[in-house]
C-alpha cells in the first residue's frame, strides 16, 4: 500500500471519520481515496487533504514523520513549539474549544497593553 494511502486513512482514524465521508467533505469523487492503494494521488488532491488535516504534504508523501510544516527556527521559544506540537493532535472539537479559550487570553492581554500604552 502506499505511504499517502496509510498515512490519509490513519488521519482520519484518528479524526473519527471514514474515508467515504472525508470525501463527501473535500467533493472527491467516491473511491477516489482507496485507488490510492495502488496509485499516486495528484498534488491538488493531495494539498487539499493536507489542509483538511492540518499537515504537511511531505507527511502525507512519507518523506517526514512531522505532521506540521516545521516553520520554527532554532530560536523560537520551545513553548510555542509545544503548543503547535500538541494543537496539531486536537480533533476539531477540541481545537475550537482550545481557540475559545485562546481568544480569552488575547483579549485580556492586549486589552492591558493598550492601556499601557
Amino acid at each position: 500500500m502506499n505511504t499517502p494511502y496509510i498515512r490519509i486513512k490513519d488521519l482520519a482514524i484518528q479524526k473519527k471519520i471514514s474515508i467515504a465521508e472525508l470525501e463527501r467533505t473535500l467533493n472527491f469523487s467516491s473511491g477516489l481515496i482507496g485507488k490510492w492503494k495502488t496509485a499516486q494521488p495528484s498534488a491538488d488532491k493531495l494539498a487539499a487533504i493536507a489542509d483538511y488535516f492540518h499537515v504537511s504534504t511531505d507527511y502525507l508523501m512519507g518523506r517526514t514523520t512531522e505532521k506540521t510544516i516545521q516553520a520554527a527556527q532554532s530560536d523560537e521559544r520551545p513553548k510555542l513549539q509545544k503548543i503547535a506540537r500538541n494543537a496539531s493532535k486536537l480533533n476539531d472539537e477540541d481545537l475550537d474549544r482550545l481557540d475559545e479559550v485562546m481568544s480569552v487570553i488575547f483579549k485580556n492581554t492586549f486589552k492591558k497593553d493598550s492601556h499601557n500604552e
